[in-house]
């Protein structure tokens, strides 16, 4: 059997990861397909440390005539792609979404149909067959936190020689639209200065121009001495939630990924808008969201505004089991089965449903 994964961002590769260990271990072998982009040379360093067997290409046109011509029993994907009725012909297709959360765009992702979609949970995998009767959907859990769940050393282990071992440690997570991030002051690791600090914007924010903003204030973060600011080779979050004792975040995958972990989240409901977001157009910022997103809102604590983060994360630092059943019964709508074993199940699959 032969299994390709297609990478068009590096971020997808905490979820293809785990998978690809999985195959290795079945004797099964792999072939990753990148995309170049202005940080292939951090992308090659990851290619040179899993020694991954691999080809780059400009764009997907490129990627369609590679997958015709390998003839693989299965492709990857972690978002949609436009030559699916061309790839049929030669292989079959699985995706695998790069993260859970909130936003609506987990269930239009399955618009355009895919051999199979490997879901977390059985509540999202019986809402996407009702919503695509004719496609297929198996409910696997969710892989990217199988190492975690395994007690495995986990790969892109964090420097923190500076932190302070008598600290316990925030990790703030935000994602890059619609972010807190604007809204936390320019020196708010002072007001933390009890706390080591983790910051892991969204890649987005450190790789896209638009988001200046962001990384002037993060730089500026960068330089207090009880922080960690990841940098675009920090591309996994999962060092992150490793470390962390609590998080802070807002409407990002980071916060339900850190749930699963049943450690205290909170939630900031001060998110920077955009006017096309706001007021009569605040419908947008709705239909972005999805539509179980004030039933998931029940696992965290919530700030309203930045100046109620400090006593909440004293709150919940002190009581950490406060939300915990909460967390257990949505963790398990969020991802399913959380035992190590989704990547097994997926592999299992492949196994069994080859050309």
């Amino acid at each position: 059997m032969k299994v390709i994964f297609d990478t068009q961002s590096l971020y997808y590769l905490p979820q293809y990861i785990p998978v690809f260990k999985e195959l290795s271990k079945e004797g099964i072998k792999s072939k990753f397909v990148f995309y170049k982009n202005p940080h292939s040379p951090l992308i090659q360093n990851v290619i040179n440390h899993y020694n991954l067997d691999h080809i780059w290409v400009d764009k997907e046109s490129e990627a369609i005539s590679f997958y015709e011509k390998e003839k693989a029993d299965w492709v990857f994907f972690a978002n949609s792609f436009p030559y699916l009725e061309r790839l049929h012909k030669v292989s079959k297709s699985a995706q695998l979404g790069h993260g859970i959360g909130p936003k609506a765009s987990y269930y239009t992702k399955s618009s355009k149909s895919m051999t199979v979609r490997f879901v977390e949970g059985e509540y999202r995998c019986s809402r996407l067959k009702t919503m695509y009767p004719e496609d297929v959907f198996i409910d696997v859990g969710f892989c990217k936190l199988d190492p975690i769940f395994n007690n495995e050393q986990i790969d892109g282990a964090l420097n923190l020689t500076h932190f302070s071992k008598e600290k316990k440690t925030i990790l703030y997570a935000p994602t890059f639209y619609p972010s807190s991030l604007e809204l936390f002051p320019k020196n708010w690791p002072e007001h933390f200065a009890n706390y080591n600090i983790l910051i892991k914007p969204h890649y987005f924010s450190i790789s896209k121009e638009k988001y200046q903003k962001h990384v002037e204030l993060l730089k500026a973060w960068a330089e207090y001495p009880n922080v960690y600011l990841a940098s675009v080779e920090d591309y996994s979050l999962v060092p992150f939630l490793a470390e962390a004792d609590l998080l802070i975040s807002d409407a990002s995958s980071a916060l339900f990924e850190f749930a699963l972990l049943n450690k205290p989240v909170i939630w900031c409901d001060f998110l920077k808008l955009r006017w096309s977001y706001r007021g009569i157009f605040s419908y947008r910022f709705k239909k972005r969201m999805d539509k179980d997103y004030g039933e998931y809102a029940d696992l965290a604590v919530h700030a309203k505004k930045y100046k109620n983060l400090k006593n909440l994360v004293e709150q919940q630092l002190a009581e950490p089991n406060h939300l915990a059943d909460k967390r257990l019964s949505l963790s398990k709508k969020l991802a399913g089965t959380l035992d190590g074993k989704a990547s097994q199940r997926i592999v299992e699959y492949l196994k069994n449903n080859s050309i």
